[in-house]
């Protein structure tokens, strides 16, 4: 179907809203004149931007046209993921937030050279830039493919448009407009899934009858306690294995760690994330309707074979089209929601990008930075990132078959990164080495895991991958592994044996499997080259889960299970008391007596024998 004049208001709408955001936050305040407002927005923000501006980041297109399209094909077994939603929240919201906050680290991997050596944070940041680089171009790309290929609407128009646009408020407009930006685009997804819902219903008779039917369909699932972890969806695999995929985007990724970061305090920091919670459910909720929507729809008003979709990204689109066809600025709408959601992740991607580069490899070789300078080139690097988001969607555009290995990276490398910072925060006797070695050992796991999966299913017969591949069926197809939903034919190959069946491990267990890698290998190495030595270790950046885990056993076995470190009171209002200035700290000085010459300049004043720290300004 064509596009109509309003459609196409409402989607320049969108633009020119996000871009007046962008210029907005560049002209007023302090202008971006600071690194600390540019990459944290000046530690100023309150609960519930954050929080639509968490639930934003990884809600891309992607999974707007992926997890629709599942509930169609499959029912609603992917539904029980909701479950894993409370402790995905609730960990990072009472373990992983009130440590980085109370360190008042920029960058997520800052973290690591307090805990261990810039080696390892230099590991960390290289592997935090390879998996955002990938993923911020196909999740600009893939989108507009699917669009183009539906409506016609012009491919590298799209994608060019964007991309600019995005490039301009981002580096305007710092991470404030980033995260007002994030706040309006959440509100046009929600508006845009509602209206799809809505209309579709009523097409067919109303929510009870599309339930219903969907129901004598076998769309409705029940709940399958199977413990088999090479079933690709169970309530385990879905309840127990996403909070490990929740704790990967939730717990540590930088992208979402930066906007904890930027709140004002760190009990503002937990609310957003209690307030992303019930986001994150209505969410999923609105994705299932649509899916169920469309079945029944696509039963009562079926396509002609010759318009039926070649790939599974494009059946929303197709229902979509087809149903407000005649109703004039709602395909716009629907448009502007599907763009808003790669808006909003790239967009952090940029963002996140900027900061630990500058924080991670930058800053510690120019010392003398001056502020203005640091600021400018922040600036530049969101900038260069974005032309960067560009050159990879190109690039995506000619991978062809390889694309499909390019984009389940995203997915492989969460897990092990998770597992550094675990390893790190629960473990106190792990050091640097084990640190190093287990990342690589969890690296080379779930690549290992990934691509043979990857190769398994483009050796099956007409490289149609099997039910728990995280591959894709066609080149067409970018949802599956993005939006951790892998969609996958009705009908089941032979059962697996040995490697092959190895190979079959549901996508929903990757996380969980690759950061228990990490943290195995990290201790066995650690015992093997000798554990961190207590006094060695800055109690404010362990976490003693075990101790509290095993709250049951006598006081002196849980103090063994703290390997010697003695740890602070937790105070969070002394935490949250911080004075703050335009610089940017840069963490916790390591333990042990500093040269008087340090002290000014350099982020925190440690006193001695209290945990609470005054950020001075800092000079880069």
């Amino acid at each position: 179907m064509e596009f109509t004049v309003i459609d196409y208001s409402i989607f320049a709408l969108l633009l020119v809203l996000s871009s007046a955001i962008g210029l907005f936050y560049a002209l007023s305040g302090d202008r971006q004149r600071t690194v600390q407002e540019f990459l944290l927005a000046n530690r100023n923000m309150g609960f519930l931007p954050v929080a639509l501006s968490l639930l934003a980041t990884f809600q891309s297109a992607v999974a707007i046209l992926g997890v629709p399209a599942e509930i169609y094909r499959f029912g609603t077994e992917y539904w029980f993921l909701g479950c894993s939603y409370f402790l995905g929240l609730l960990i990072p919201a009472h373990i992983f937030i009130p440590v980085f906050y109370r360190l008042r680290i920029t960058s997520t991997y800052e973290y690591l050279e307090l805990r261990f050596n810039k080696t390892v944070r230099v590991f960390g940041t290289v592997t935090f830039i390879f998996q955002m680089v990938i993923y911020m171009g196909v999740v600009l790309y893939a989108p507009a493919l699917a669009l183009n290929a539906v409506t016609g609407f012009d491919l590298w128009s799209a994608v060019l448009t964007m991309g600019l646009v995005c490039t301009l408020y981002t580096t305007l407009g710092g991470l404030k407009a980033v995260i007002w930006t994030d706040v309006f685009q959440t509100l046009v997804m929600f508006a845009g899934q509602l209206a799809v819902i809505v209309v579709g219903a009523r097409r067919v008779g109303g929510m009870a009858r599309v339930w219903h039917l969907a129901e004598q369909e076998g769309k409705i699932s029940g709940i399958d306690l199977n413990p088999d972890p090479f079933e690709r969806h169970t309530f385990w695999t879905l309840a127990v294995g996403g909070v490990f995929m929740m704790l990967s985007l939730y717990g540590v990724n930088q992208a979402q760690v930066q906007r904890y970061l930027s709140a004002r305090s760190e009990r503002e920091a937990k609310l957003s994330c209690y307030a992303v919670f019930p986001c994150q459910q209505i969410v999923l909720c609105l994705s299932c309707l649509t899916g169920l929507v469309m079945f029944v729809y696509d039963r009562e008003h079926p396509l002609a074979p010759a318009q039926r979709p070649g790939s599974s990204d494009q059946l929303v689109l197709y229902f979509v089209m087809d149903v407000l066809q005649d109703l004039p600025g709602l395909p716009g709408l629907f448009v502007a929601c599907l763009f808003s959601g790669s808006l909003s992740t790239i967009s952090s991607a940029f963002n996140s990008l900027a900061t630990v580069t500058m924080e991670d490899l930058v800053r510690p070789h120019c010392p003398g930075l001056s502020e203005s300078r640091a600021t400018l080139l922040s600036k530049l690097l969101a900038l260069g990132y974005g032309l960067l988001c560009l050159g990879m969607a190109y690039v995506s555009s000619m991978l062809g078959p390889v694309l499909q290995a390019a984009i389940s990276i995203f997915g492989m490398v969460g897990g092990p990164l998770l597992g550094l910072f675990c390893l790190g925060m629960f473990f106190p006797c792990a050091n640097p080495t084990g640190a190093v070695v287990g990342l690589l050992a969890g690296l080379a796991m779930a690549f290992w895991v990934g691509i043979g999966s990857l190769l398994r299913s483009m050796g099956a017969a007409g490289g149609v991958p099997p039910p728990n591949s995280t591959a894709l069926p066609a080149m067409g197809n970018l949802t599956a592994t993005l939006a951790t939903t892998a969609l996958a034919p009705t009908t089941v190959p032979h059962s697996p044996t040995g490697l092959e069946k190895f190979y079959s491990l549901s996508y929903m267990w990757y996380s969980a499997h690759n950061s228990t890698t990490v943290i195995l290998v990290g201790l066995l190495v650690s015992l093997i080259t000798g554990p961190t030595p207590a006094a060695a270790v800055d109690p404010r950046t362990i976490y003693p889960v075990l101790p509290r885990l095993l709250c049951c056993l006598p006081p002196k076995y849980r103090e063994k299970l703290c390997c010697g470190v003695g740890f602070p009171a937790q105070d969070t209002d002394r935490a949250d008391a911080v004075v703050k200035s335009n610089g940017v700290g840069n963490g916790l000085p390591p333990p042990g007596p500093r040269p008087p010459a340090a002290e000014e300049g350099q982020g925190y004043i440690r006193a001695a024998g209290t945990p609470a720290y005054a950020l001075q300004e800092t000079s880069f």
